[in-house]
């Protein structure tokens, strides 16, 4: 083993041992190192034991205050796993508290450990970690046996899986993977890291036989990695698979488990992974010289430890990559990054003779891509389980650097001693302002200057020279009561006739005072509360001092918040001079986590640096963004999302982002001409097996569309019941509907009914006759227009009596239109003119539509009739094909039958909302709400009150949450099932239906409030099975995708005549207790 070999082993397991000393101190809350260090030495490395050992211990050690640099808790099999390492030499964790203390903990307390790590090269970190990818990967296979509702299906339909153009591709979520989606893209938009894994090849000496466990699991991780990479770059498919490279995370390591992988967790361990796969590269091709390892280029930087241990100074070297921050107690990103660069009391880093312990950090080479991981999370000791930090922690776009490196570390000291001298004074100016502000010795305070100004106002009221109470005598008559000088004495009452004596009593009646009906304040009373005795002389001078006091409060208040502002405003362009901006850093991506500590969503948001706009990888879908909804989602204290890690870029280093041009003609390489050779052929495979499932889709709809037809045709060539004629069949809502079964008696009738209509006066209504016949408003409109217009049809020929009937349908069509009716009534669903009139639709469609209604083949009752429906039809065949637009006619009817089905939707939808029948209830609100929403896209009167439907949609998908998490707290394993399928089959896949319009408010405070009501199950006591069940549901829940799943089975619509459709909407919407305001 070579000298370098060595070192670079005894570093490897420093970095372990570090780590597993700052997982105790997570767990435990013990600060203590020494402590710390020998339950791990007496546990043999064995963190588990040593987790036992301290917890039983924990009760006689004082507890300390908990100072946590390093928290990426991630609960697992009763132990908590964080991973600091940096794969490198000299690479210490950053979070160490005494430099001197580790190594000789170090030495101690690893042999054992270490002589594992050589034997195998897998550390116990790594065969823990392996734990959590297992059950992931496991856990998704178990969930496709057990059940085929998955949320993550692909759709059947593989155009809905075609990449649009050339937006980029998502991955797709293979079983609570949204942490490796969000990584894997972050990296892969780095366009230097993407060529360094397209082009990368594995070493000539490993190509036959890996020579050991590294080889082995890193190899073929490389491989499936450049696959995927390719596929990003090329695929024709909007999201692909990466089942077979978390495949190889399981492979590597064979253990159990079950838990979401962690983002930090993860990066460390890929990068690890990269950097030993190029390492052995690197080697491979080194000639003489030290091998340069692309992975610690760009991620790994160095900075400076300097500071004083127990009075003695030192100053060392320490490389770092994902550099941990604390969120908790700051506001933004600087003030993390103050924070972590100062350790300890740093004022003993000047002086001489102080035995004080501190240090300072200095950055001395920064890496080309920054990344620092948010300590959201942090164990809670009394609860005994990790909790997430939700504060708010904003972060710039552009971070200058400046301040923290080493060479400008004089200049930034001087600048923190004018930032620590200033805050000071701030302080004191705040203080004082408060003073101000808060004026007064008890519990309640005011402004001084109000209280001045009440002063003053009670000074320069009406004196008064009576007391407040005395002046009110309680037996008088309140003011506007008969005075008392006006009643009768007792004997001129006795003197009243005897009519008046009943109404008399020998004694005077008291008056009852009533002060909030009838009492009155007396005219001669202040309004306010006024002194007695105050000359003029008196309430000048106070006057005079008063005003003056005021002013000079006033005056003094102003002076301290212009201070404050000045000095606030001093502080913050402290490092704007341009010898601190020369190091700048973009951020590149966002990683955001959205849910509790043990159980939520990833996803990421990605800058584009050549469109100049944010994109949000969010598994499949990936859609553009603003910064806007990236602080909204990042910056914490919204809900339950926020930052977990963020990635910069050297602003100045411009290689990182540069796309690949061609060598010899200088022209931009775009997709698949960015490919190595072998990857290119392995994406042209791929997209070729997709463009095979298209064609075979194609296939599929082109013979059922063929099937179908033959159908139809069989159907023709079957002898109708009555005469057939040249008129092609109309839809329901345009005719007549034709029962085998009617009588003649019903024939009779109508034709009565006719007779009459016609005999009387064409002004007459005959609406009261024909009410009691079975037959559609349309028709009943033609047979009333054709009574009416008997007088012209029988002076001036049926042509003559066609026109007058047509034009008074219309003319009563254009009344109904211009109706204002409430909800119940819609004239829309009694005829489809009245829809395209107020939707102004084309002159022409209206024409040929009434055409076809006269033109009815049912329209054949007497011969008048007949006369009427032939002059209609061959008008009809009169029109030209260029006169009317069929394709747009076509297009107006479907719109007609899309209202007329949503108004279905919603009329089914209610009735089984007003029965209870939740399930059956939401399909066909959110049909409802769907096709409404496309209506009304097209205009205001296209669809029904989006208020309405939203509100019921959203009450609905609130009952089936309650029901279901009763279910679920029952116990009982069939009504926990029944509970999580109502959540997979109907609540989770309505959750981004919810979120995708972001300005409906009610209907995100009500996403919030489900996925709250079974958050709190978290950390409850509860059965084993039950939360495997809860852990493997919640990142489902908490998705923020607004992905649009499929449901399972979409409702079918029974056939509803016309009348009854209106009859029974009419009902439901009168029985409704809450109608808003018609949406027409």
């Amino acid at each position: 083993m070579t000298v370098e070999q060595n070192v670079l082993q005894q570093s490897t397991s420093q970095k372990h041992q570090q780590t597993f000393l700052n997982q105790l101190r997570e767990i435990t809350g013990i600060n203590d190192t020494q402590i710390l260090q020998q339950a791990l030495k007496d546990s043999n490395g064995n963190l588990e034991l040593a987790v036992a050992f301290l917890t039983a211990k924990n009760a006689k050690t004082p507890q300390q205050e908990e100072t946590t640099y390093y928290q990426t808790a991630l609960p697992g099999n009763d132990r908590y796993i964080s991973v600091g390492s940096q794969a490198d030499t000299n690479v210490i964790d950053l979070t160490g508290d005494d430099k001197d203390d580790l190594q000789r903990a170090i030495a101690l307390s690893l042999e054992e450990s270490n002589r594992a790590f050589r034997e195998t090269g897998i550390t116990d970190e790594e065969q823990a970690i392996s734990r959590v990818l297992e059950a992931s990967i496991a856990e998704n296979k178990a969930s496709l046996k057990r059940t085929h509702t998955e949320v993550w299906s692909d759709s059947p339909n593989p155009y809905d899986r075609k990449r649009q153009d050339n937006c980029p591709v998502g991955l797709k979520n293979v079983g609570n993977t949204c942490w490796f989606s969000a990584v894997i893209q972050s990296l892969f938009n780095l366009l230097e890291f993407r060529r360094l894994v397209l082009n990368y090849s594995p070493p000539a000496s490993a190509q036959d036989l890996p020579r050991n466990q590294k080889e082995h699991r890193n190899l073929p991780f490389m491989r499936e990695l450049r696959h995927l990479f390719a596929l990003l770059v090329g695929s024709k498919r909007k999201y692909v698979d990466p089942s077979r490279a978390v495949d190889i995370l399981k492979d590597a390591f064979k253990s159990n488990g079950s838990q979401q992988q962690d983002v930090s967790e993860f990066t460390h361990k890929l990068l690890d992974w990269l950097e030993d796969a190029f390492q052995m590269k690197a080697e491979e091709e080194r000639d003489g010289e030290k091998p340069k390892n692309p992975m610690l280029e760009l991620f790994y930087g160095r900075f400076l430890a300097v500071g004083v241990l127990e009075g003695k100074k030192f100053e060392n070297t320490e490389m770092f990559g994902q550099y941990p921050l604390q969120v908790n107690g700051f506001k933004d990103l600087h003030e993390c990054l103050e924070a972590a660069m100062i350790e300890g009391e740093i004022e003993s880093l000047h002086s001489e003779n102080s035995a004080k312990s501190g240090q300072e950090h200095w950055f001395t080479e920064l890496p080309p891509v920054l990344t620092f991981e948010l300590s959201r999370f942090e164990f809670n000791q009394a609860l005994g389980r990790p909790e997430k930090i939700h504060n708010k922690l904003e972060f710039p776009q552009v971070l200058y650097l400046d301040r923290y490196m080493h060479k400008n570390r004089e200049i930034t000291r001087i600048k923190r001693d004018e930032i620590k001298r200033l805050k000071e004074y701030l302080t004191v100016l705040q203080q004082r302002l408060e003073r101000y502000l808060s004026y007064g010795s008890g519990p309640k305070r005011f402004p001084l200057v109000d209280v001045l100004q009440y002063a003053l106002e009670f000074a320069s009221s009406k004196p008064v020279c009576t007391s407040p109470v005395d002046d009110i005598d309680a037996s008088s008559p309140p003011s506007g009561s008969i005075p008392s000088q006006t009643l009768p004495s007792t004997a001129e009452q006795q003197q009243g006739t005897p009519s008046e004596l009943p109404s008399t009593s020998p004694t005077p009646r008291s008056f009852i005072h009533k002060p909030f009906t009838q009492s009155r304040i007396p005219p001669d009373l202040p309004m306010h509360p006024a002194p007695r005795h105050i000359t003029e002389e008196e309430l000048s001078v106070l006057e005079g001092c008063l005003h003056r006091w005021r002013t000079e409060v006033e005056n003094d208040t102003r002076d301290l918040q212009e201070s404050i502002s000045r000095i606030h405003r001093t502080i913050e362009q402290m490092y704007s001079d341009k010898s601190m901006v020369q190091v700048p850093y973009r951020l590149h991506a966002v990683l955001v986590h959205e849910g509790q500590a043990n159980a939520g969503h990833y996803w990421a948001y990605i800058f584009d640096h050549h469109q100049e706009r944010w994109m949000k990888y969010n598994d499949i879908s990936v859609t553009k963004s603003t910064w806007e909804e990236l602080e909204r989602d990042s910056f914490g204290g919204y809900r339950n999302a926020s930052a977990y890690c963020l990635m910069y870029i050297n602003d100045k280093e411009q290689f990182l982002i540069r796309e690949d041009f061609h060598k010899e003609t200088g022209q931009k390489l775009v997709g698949m001409e960015t490919l190595p050779t072998d990857l290119r052929e392995f994406v042209k495979e791929d997209n070729q097996r997709f463009e095979k499932e298209l064609e075979d889709w194609d296939l599929q709809l082109a013979q059922k569309a063929q099937q179908e037809k033959i159908l139809a045709s069989q159907k023709i060539r079957e002898p109708a019941p009555s005469v057939m004629t040249a008129q092609t069949e109309e839809p329901e809502y345009l005719e007549q509907p034709s029962r085998t079964d009617l009588t003649k008696y019903l024939k009779e009738e109508t034709m009565r009914a006719i007779t009459k209509a016609s005999s009387e006066h064409e002004d007459t209504n005959p609406e009261t006759v024909l009410q009691l016949i079975m037959m559609t408003p349309n028709m009943q409109g033609i047979i009333m227009a054709i009574g009416k217009s008997r007088s012209v049809y029988d002076r001036c020929g049926p042509e003559a009596g066609f026109f007058k009937a047509i034009k008074l349908e219309y003319a009563r069509l254009v009344k109904l239109a211009q109706e204002d009716t409430p909800p119940e009534t819609d004239y829309r669903l009694h005829h489809a003119v009245v829809y395209f009139i107020q939707n102004q639709s084309p002159k022409k469609i209206i024409e040929r539509t009434l055409l076809e209604q006269f033109g009815n083949r049912n329209l054949s009752f007497d011969e008048r009739c007949r006369n009427i429906m032939k002059i209609a039809q061959a008008k009809l065949e009169m029109i030209k094909p260029e006169e009317v637009n069929m394709e747009e006619y076509e297009k107006w009817h479907q719109d007609y039958r899309n209202f007329r089905d949503t108004t279905m939707y919603l009329m089914i939808g209610l009735e089984h909302f007003q029965k209870k029948s939740y399930i059956k209830a939401i399909l066909h609100l959110i049909c409802a709400y769907q096709n409404n929403k496309e209506l009304l896209s097209k205009g205001p009167y296209r669809g029904h009150d989006e208020e309405l439907i939203s509100h019921y949609r959203r009450e609905c998908l609130l009952k089936l949450n309650e029901h279901a998490a009763e279910l679920f707290e029952s116990g009982d394993d069939q009504e926990v099932n029944n509970g999580l399928i109502i959540m997979n089959e109907f609540i989770v896949p309505s959750l981004p239906l919810l979120l995708v319009d972001e300005m409906e408010e009610k209907d995100i405070v009500a996403v919030e409030d489900m996925r709250n009501r079974w958050c709190s199950y978290l950390g409850q006591e509860m059965e084993p099975n039950l939360q495997e069940k809860l852990t493997d549901f919640l990142p489902k829940l908490l998705d923020c995708s607004t992905e649009i799943k499929g449901f399972n089975e979409l409702p079918k619509l029974p056939s509803y005549s016309t009348h009854e459709l209106c009859e029974r909407f009419a009902r439901i919407m009168l029985s409704l207790s809450r109608t808003p305001a018609d949406g027409r």
